[in-house]
């Protein structure tokens, strides 16, 4: 009974926040464009399916993805796990010995990113308007391997406990410089492919995996240290797209220069 009343006030707050959008969209459909609304039943049947498709997700965040954030980092930092029997002898912590949690992290990143519900949307336009030069399937497979290499260099920082502004300065020194090099048509794609990967389904987990392991090493405070994840899940991926880029016309280049020299040997 009480899981009812949770779901009932999750979806009551869910409907406070999503209110002011559908004014705002039947606002400007009704009294700045005067034009009647297509499809009205299934525009209110699609409302209420994001009602309970919110509320829901918002109490599977609270009740699942956090905790199993939190305890997974908690294992994976166990120091009977990391050092086994050597465990008691241990005084302070070394990096080296959290490469699970670094796989870990790498494997997440990957995961969730790929099946992030706004990255494939944008992969599928990109593909569209772009008439299949920019593969769908290769932007999200770039974007997941910059936030999972992203979110490995951030969990190192988070063992580390060293700054993240270093981190993210030198991160956004890297994407200008490939700002400078880059096919100018794939740099906008590649910007706005940063901030997809903050959305749904990758920024519960990732906050839940950052704040359990600032929790679980000696140290660390999990509002200074806990945070961050999401920043890295969002430059890295500027980086790997520009990179996946310009390597893509690299290979290009090289066919095309073999080509020509396969034709000038011919002759």
């Amino acid at each position: 009974m009480n899981l009812v009343f949770q779901f009932a006030d999750t979806l009551l707050s869910t409907l406070r926040d999503v209110i002011p959008i559908a004014a705002v969209l039947l606002g400007f459909q009704l009294l700045v464009l005067r034009q009647p609304i297509a499809n009205t039943w299934r525009v209110v049947r699609g409302f209420v399916y994001v009602l309970l498709g919110l509320a829901l997700f918002l109490m599977g965040l609270e009740k699942a993805i956090f905790p199993l954030g939190e305890v997974m980092a908690a294992q994976l930092t166990d120091p009977v796990f990391l050092y086994g029997a050597e465990a008691s002898t241990v005084t302070s912590v070394q990096w080296q010995h959290f490469g699970w949690v670094y796989a870990f992290a790498f494997a997440i990143g990957l995961a969730t990113t790929l099946a992030e519900p706004a990255l494939i949307a944008v992969g599928m336009k990109a593909e569209q308007v772009s008439g299949g030069a920019v593969s769908a399937w290769g932007l999200r497979l770039a974007v997941s391997l910059g936030v999972a290499i992203g979110v490995s260099i951030g969990c190192y920082r988070i063992v580390t406990g060293t700054d993240l502004w270093l981190y993210i300065m030198v991160a956004y020194i890297v994407v200008v410089a490939q700002t400078t090099r880059a096919p100018a048509m794939i740099i906008p794609l590649a910007y706005d492919s940063g901030g997809v990967t903050t959305s749904t389904v990758t920024v519960p987990l990732l906050a839940a995996l950052g704040l359990g392991l600032a929790e679980a090493i000696p140290g660390r405070s999990p509002l200074i240290d806990g945070f961050g994840l999401i920043a890295f899940a969002s430059v890295f991926p500027i980086m790997s797209v520009m990179g996946y880029a310009q390597m893509s016309r690299w290979l290009e280049l090289r066919r095309e220069k073999k080509k020509q020299q396969e034709v000038s040997d011919a002759f």
